[in-house]
């Protein structure tokens, strides 16, 4: 399942502009499980050119609706690092410099550190806003200090944008979506999954299979090599700690500072299907967390007194929806995916609460605002949706019989209905795909071969659940790791945990790590929010 664009650590003011063929190696492999030598070579000249190139920075285009402070370029890396002097793409960059104005003594000059890189993950996000965050109070340290930089990685946004579909066909609403579906929508589903399957491979062309995780990892160093870092410094949520851990292992010797914030497990044999059950798993998790705090607050939102209670009153709106969608466009598949928002940020708990209290009571306009379709914003969602499956899919082997993804999935929906079968719609697509299927890298580095790497983990994260950093800390030797006790928010650095962002801080500004764990109270919940 795709993770949204990070919230607490990217600032939800800023960032909410913004988740059939045998498998096997594209590429030559060397012992290890690391890639082939031509690849690497690849890397090495699409490097050499952009370090002598540089990027131009210059006003960001009016499609981006990016504000003046702002400045936007390109990089162009191959398509097919096997043959950099192939066809080449460009992918767009955008950059605030450093301010060097320490924001607690306006005398002293902070000296620069060079450029952070910032990926949101996804895959299918962009970071094109991320160099905005520097004007919130808690990322002015590190905004004094560093240049800001984002981007659009490759098929994201103008980046080369992939496309598998029509964008006015994307948005289907209002949606059903059954906890237990009957084996005829399991049938419409199948056909839809092999339809967008074969729209990738047809409007993608033989482009299609250069959408992974290895070629991000390797534009990464690109980009590294265009800012003119001799090392790199990055900073990578959800998705993007995946494939920033692919770089520490490629590139270990190009590495300055990395932060893997809601860290992934790297496992080989996790990529990416198992990963998906244990998502969907850890979802039912902080659903009843979610629940949990509604009921405590019966009083304000009148849903429950107890987690049950309030499952039921979800329930009771769910079959309201299917009969009668609210405005005509918000059935019970656009209120699952609203509520599954508020599994990856409690920020949200106030919002979506309120929202379903107002409309048992018979006001549907919160609702409607909240889960309804945004059809201005159908090209982008279908833009991100098709680098998700193409990268996801091109990315490991995925099972290509049905009857696997209906037998894992029908266990794990009786004791995880809330978000299993949705997450199988959305990933089923690879059990069609057209395109090979990469080698899975083995993720790890031996010691002294990478600088301390720094891990953030919410101990109750659904999207990336805790095990995945617990993997990550284990296979990066070196890596330090701080947990946010009793918490899940997905992405934690930046956020509203002091202690967090204190160890974030002190990393990325003074390279000072604890020794090897560190944990964190968890930051405070959120408070009720009655109707206006």
């Amino acid at each position: 399942m795709r993770a949204p664009a990070l919230y607490s650590a990217a600032g939800t003011l800023i960032l909410t502009t913004l988740a059939a063929a045998p498998a096997g190696s594209t590429s030559p492999g060397v012992p290890g499980g690391l890639p082939g030598a031509v690849e690497l070579r690849g890397t090495a000249t699409a490097a050499a050119r952009a370090q002598a190139a540089g990027i131009a920075f210059g006003r960001c285009p009016d499609a981006e609706d990016l504000p003046a402070a702002m400045r936007c370029g390109t990089v162009t890396v191959p398509l097919d690092y096997a043959h950099p002097d192939g066809k080449q793409i460009k992918l767009t960059v955008s950059r605030v410099r450093a301010t060097h104005k320490d924001p607690h003594n306006s005398k002293h000059k902070v000296p620069g550190q060079g450029s952070l890189v910032y990926n949101p993950g996804g895959p299918g996000a962009s970071g094109m806003y991320f160099p905005l965050i520097g004007y919130l109070p808690e990322w002015k340290p590190l905004a004094a200090a560093y240049d800001l930089v984002g981007y659009a990685p490759r098929g994201v946004g103008r980046s080369a944008p992939l496309s598998c579909e029509d964008p006015k066909h994307f948005l289907k609403a209002p949606s059903p979506a059954p906890v237990h579906p009957s084996e005829s929508y399991k049938r419409e589903r199948i056909a839809e999954a092999k339809a967008y399957a074969r729209g990738c491979a047809k409007r993608a062309g033989s482009a299609l299979r250069h959408y992974t995780s290895l070629n991000n990892a390797r534009d990464l160093d690109v980009l590294r090599a265009a800012l003119g870092e001799d090392r790199l410094t990055f900073m990578g949520a959800s998705y993007g700690t995946y494939f920033g851990a692919l770089y520490a292992t490629l590139f270990p010797s190009h590495v300055r500072r990395m932060v893997f914030d809601a860290a992934v497990n790297p496992d080989p044999e996790q990529i990416w299907y198992r990963n998906n059950l244990d998502q969907s798993a850890a979802f039912e998790g902080r659903w009843a967390d979610f629940r949990e705090w509604v009921a405590k607050h019966d009083k304000v939102y009148g849903l429950g007194d107890t987690a049950e209670k309030v499952q039921r009153s979800y329930d009771k709106a769910a079959a309201q929806l299917a009969a009668e969608p609210a405005g005509g466009k918000v059935g019970p598949g656009q209120l699952q995916g609203a509520f599954l928002t508020a599994g990856y940020y409690d920020d949200f708990w106030p919002h979506r609460a309120q929202a379903l209290s107002a409309y048992l009571k018979g006001d549907p306009k919160p609702l409607i605002q909240q889960a309804g379709p945004h059809p201005e914003a159908a090209k982008e969602a279908e833009n991100s949706s098709a680098v998700y499956t193409a990268v996801e899919c091109n990315d490991a082997a995925w099972p290509t019989e049905w009857a696997v993804w209906d037998r894992d999935n029908t266990r794990l929906a009786r004791v995880a209905p809330f978000e299993t079968w949705d997450n199988v719609w959305m990933n089923l697509p690879c059990a069609y795909w057209q395109a090979p299927r990469q080698q899975v890298v083995d993720v790890r580095t031996g010691p002294g071969e990478l600088p301390p790497v720094l891990i953030l983990a919410a101990e109750r994260d659904a999207a990336a659940p805790y095990q995945g950093a617990l993997e990550m800390h284990r296979r990066l030797s070196g890596s330090v790791l701080v947990t946010e006790r009793d918490a899940g928010t997905h992405g934690i650095g930046g956020g509203p945990n002091r202690c967090v962002n204190g160890y974030l801080d002190a990393y990325l500004l003074e390279g000072r790590l604890p020794v090897r764990r560190a944990a964190c109270a968890p930051h405070p919940e959120p408070k009720p929010r009655a109707a206006k």
